[in-house]
This record gives C-alpha cells, sequence and structure tokens, in this order.
C-alpha cells in the first residue's frame, strides 16, 4: 500500500505560500504558510505539517484502538482522540518534539485495566507511532 499528497510551495519561508493536495481529494490545493505554521496560533489561516501530522496520529491511534477492542468482544461504541503535536525551537531551528495524544472512549462492558492495557498497546503499535519514535508519544485515555 502506497498513499501520496504533493506540496506545491511559490516564493521564500516567510512570504511565501503553498497548497496541499492529497490522492483521496480530502485536501485538494488546500492552502498553508509561514502564518499558518508559525505565527497564527487560533489554526485558523491554513494548514501546516504539524496539523497533519496530529491529525493522522490521532486517526492512526483510534483506528488500532478500535481493532483491538473488537479482538476483545468490546467493541467501541465510540473513540474520540485527539494529538497535540509540539514544535519547539532548538540549537539548529525548530523541531517536531512530541505528540500528545487524549482519548476519551466509550467502550461498554470493558474494565478500566483491559482498557488501559488496549490502549497503551495501540499507542505503540499504531504505524504512526512507529514512524514517530524519534520524538515522545504519550497518552493520557480514559473511559466516559
Amino acid at each position: 500500500m502506497k498513499r501520496h499528497a504533493t506540496a506545491v510551495w511559490k516564493g521564500a519561508l516567510s512570504d511565501g505560500t503553498g497548497s496541499i493536495t492529497t490522492q483521496s481529494g480530502a485536501l485538494d490545493k488546500h492552502g498553508y504558510s509561514f502564518r499558518a505554521r508559525f505565527e497564527d496560533e487560533s489554526g485558523k489561516s491554513g494548514t501546516n505539517p504539524e496539523e497533519l501530522l496530529a491529525a493522522a496520529h490521532a486517526g492512526c491511534f483510534a483506528m488500532q484502538l478500535s481493532h483491538f477492542l473488537a479482538e476483545n468482544g468490546t467493541p467501541a461504541e465510540e473513540l474520540n482522540a485527539k494529538s497535540v503535536v509540539s514544535v519547539e525551537q532548538d540549537g539548529g531551528g525548530f523541531a517536531i518534539k512530541s505528540s500528545a495524544i487524549t482519548l476519551e472512549a466509550k467502550v461498554p462492558g470493558i474494565d478500566e485495566g483491559t482498557f488501559g492495557e488496549l490502549a497503551a498497546k495501540a499507542k505503540e503499535g499504531c504505524p504512526v507511532s512507529k514512524a514517530l519514535g524519534a520524538i515522545t508519544v504519550t497518552l493520557d485515555a480514559k473511559l466516559v
């Protein structure tokens, strides 16, 4: 399986603009910019690589956990996963340092211990978590 996306950038870093298109068409020439990445904390001026990485991580984790829960005989009613990707300045510029996943889950018939074990297993086992091996990945999971 291979998936692709295309990024087009025009201009210099601080005043240039770009667009991202995904194979699925979910993003079609969707804008991104320096401002969207480093200046606009509201996140309303366009997407950025870190936001897309956070979306991929939350989605991958939720899918992996849903598989483990179904295998356990306790399929999820709902998994609400959020990833917050942190970018920090270091000696060489900016670096992605962490992805913090929070999860609120509705899983009928599961006990807290089993839920915690399966959530931790999903955090470690989802392909995006594996790809993010160079950064800190944390999980705060709770049943609601």
